[in-house]
């Protein structure tokens, strides 16, 4: 399939002598189908068999999603499913805990980008959600964010995609932890604000544009399912809160956190670069000079580029942390491509090299 995308241009780095693998996407025809779909188009090492989509089987695929407009490919019924060596499952919660028994019939690497497989066992799903129906491959499940679990997720056969609240307020928060900044004791308090694009294409009455436009509406001030992820990877409790803004894409994550030990800027560098310095996708803003002094859902609207970014408030003793991301990029399909090249052994940029625009609108 010839698609031209943004990472067509920029594909150099990769191992063109890689081997190529095919690649089914389930469930395609939402918003995250769709970036799914225009990052695998572009990607050297794979080639996409199928798309299917019961609500737009038989409509080609840019009828749906504009940027494929004049790919050879067309939604097809998901029941006879092809062979291939890779499947992606961009379908709603609860669908591929019942099918995934199916989807290891059909490929040998599943990449589930709901949360049917995020969290570690029955107990979570049962408190969080509604419970689990195949439980015994939770602990099969590798959470699909490298920067956190890359040594799992080489030759992972089952791959779970994270949250996009979570993954914002994890990479956030991840280096204060991995250096005893924080041991877990501290009180964190975190407020991620949202776009619309989070509630899917079917996002109801609350993501129309004359009830989203111009609020900053809270609608989850507490419980939030995102919470069990970030609990689980970092070892504390948080105080969650999300708000919807009037956004298309992003996730903007603030957490205040009050360390039980004197900190200092230095020592905030240290974590972070310690962390993040040799990752691919994530970069820092910490207080430098311009406008986008601080990390900003704007400044990475199409891209799998987390940015994080801290202030020190001696005052208080308290240190802000601020990180934000594209929620359909880093948040979920462009995650779920970077894991599997981890997983399958290709260059981790193979098809995640965009690196975004300036200027354009809203997110």
């Amino acid at each position: 399939m010839a698609v031209g995308t943004d990472a067509d241009a920029n594909t150099a780095s990769t191992d063109e002598s890689a081997e190529t693998v095919t690649a089914t996407v389930i469930g395609g025809s939402g918003f995250t189908g769709g970036e799914l779909l225009r990052l695998l188009a572009g990607h050297p090492n794979v080639e996409l068999a199928e798309v299917t989509s019961r609500s737009k089987a038989g409509k080609s695929v840019g009828s749906v999603h504009p940027p494929l407009r004049g790919a050879d490919l067309r939604f097809t019924e998901p029941d006879d499913l092809e062979s291939v060596d890779v499947l992606f499952a961009a379908t709603p919660h609860g669908v591929s805990m019942g099918q995934v028994d199916e989807f290891f019939e059909i490929a040998d690497t599943v990449v589930d980008l709901s949360a049917d497989f995020r969290l570690d066992t029955e107990e979570q799903y049962v408190e969080w959600y509604d419970g689990h129906d195949a439980p015994e491959y939770l602990e099969k499940a590798e959470y699909a964010l490298p920067e956190i679990n890359r040594e799992n997720l080489d030759g992972a056969d089952l791959i779970a995609g994270g949250g996009c609240n979570a993954t914002a307020t994890i990479l956030g928060l991840y280096p204060l932890f991995e250096h005893d900044i924080l041991d877990g004791s501290e009180q964190v308090v975190v407020d991620v604000k949202v776009g619309s694009s989070e509630g899917g294409a079917g996002g109801g009455e609350a993501s129309s544009h004359p009830e989203r436009s111009g609020v900053v509406r809270p609608y989850a001030p507490t419980g939030h399912r995102h919470e069990a992820e970030i609990e689980q990877f970092l070892g504390t409790s948080v105080a969650f809160t999300c708000h919807a803004v009037d956004m298309v894409r992003g996730a903007s994550a603030t957490s205040h956190v009050f360390p039980s030990s004197p900190v200092s800027k230095g020592d905030l560098w240290q974590a972070y670069r310690g962390c993040y310095e040799d990752e691919p996708f994530v970069r820092m803003a910490a207080g430098g000079s311009g406008v986008y002094r601080y990390p900003e859902p704007k400044s990475v609207a199409g891209t799998n580029l987390a940015e994080v970014g801290f202030e020190l408030d001696p005052s208080n003793k308290r240190v802000v942390v601020f990180s934000a991301i594209d929620n359909m990029m880093k948040g979920s399909a462009g995650q779920a491509v970077h894991a599997a090249n981890v997983a399958l052994g290709f260059e981790e940029t193979a098809g995640l090299e965009f690196t975004g625009l300036h200027p354009v609108g809203a997110p």
